[in-house]
């Protein structure tokens, strides 16, 4: 059995045939921050040519799934936007690492999804929500475009003129609105959420493995084709928009607020 990596702010765990990988820095709500970003792609990798799993389950440590990009480094990156280009090959080597993997991805969201931690949860294959968590793609709210996989992937779940009222006003929405639109499969109770994913789990391992991954391959090859599209625009415009009044104006706001909250 294949040793597995032992990263910074990703833990991963093997239960049988099952491997979670779960975002690890709960005090920052599991932002995209740091080492992270490339090391969610480097353990989506591995997961991918682990031959001892099945099934892969991403979560988020403590009480939220992913809060998305971190405003520290959002604030670097503002003051220095060539920063971006780093940033901008990590976002697209971290779509195609998830639609590249043959094995059923399960996003166990147990708390808030924003930004990127909602594009990853959204890029997973099935998405089981608990009923406190909240999704939405806000990079409009700090002036940015939502170049890093979200205009690829909400026009395929809920639709095209749904997902442009959502990714152009960055509205936050709960985990039950979400399911009654088709961006997420179902949403529990927190108590139940494990059970639920666990049950799932067992199931696609019992499964014929080899039908259940060449089934998603099969559906995700319209997925890839969309995502070479519209990527390397996407990212391009949010690159330029890294580089905006707007953007400046927002982010500053945001630390204020921030900042007000947190001396009250």
């Amino acid at each position: 059995m294949r040793d597995l990596p032992d990263l910074e702010t990703i833990l991963l765990v093997r239960d049988g045939r099952r491997l979670t990988i779960t975002m690890n820095r709960p005090d920052a709500l599991n932002a995209v921050g740091g080492p992270m970003h490339g090391e969610i792609i480097e353990a989506l990798s591995f997961a991918a040519s682990d031959p001892d799993s099945d099934v892969i389950v991403i979560t988020g440590a403590g009480r939220a799934f992913s809060a998305g990009g971190d405003l520290g480094e959002m604030r670097q990156v503002m003051d220095n936007p060539d920063l971006f280009d780093r940033e901008a090959v990590n976002a697209k080597r971290l779509i195609f690492t998830l639609l590249e993997i043959e094995k059923p991805v399960i996003a166990r969201i147990n708390g808030p999804a924003v930004g990127l931690g909602a594009t990853i949860a959204l890029f997973c294959d099935i998405t089981f929500a608990s009923d406190r968590a909240k999704i939405g793609d806000p990079h409009v709210a700090i002036g940015l475009v939502a170049g890093d996989g979200g205009a690829v992937i909400w026009p395929q779940l809920v639709g095209m003129h749904r997902a442009k009222e959502f990714l152009l006003t960055g509205e936050i929405l709960t985990a039950q609105k979400a399911a009654e639109i088709g961006l997420v499969n179902h949403v529990l109770p927190e108590a139940e959420l494990d059970a639920a994913v666990d049950a799932l789990c067992d199931k696609l391992i019992a499964g014929a493995t080899k039908a259940i991954r060449w089934t998603k391959v099969t559906m995700n090859l319209e997925l890839k084709r969309i995502a070479h599209a519209l990527l390397d625009p996407g990212i391009a415009y949010e690159a330029l928009s890294v580089r905006s009044d707007d953007h400046r104006r927002l982010v500053e706001e945001l630390t204020r607020k921030i900042g007000d909250k947190d001396k009250s």
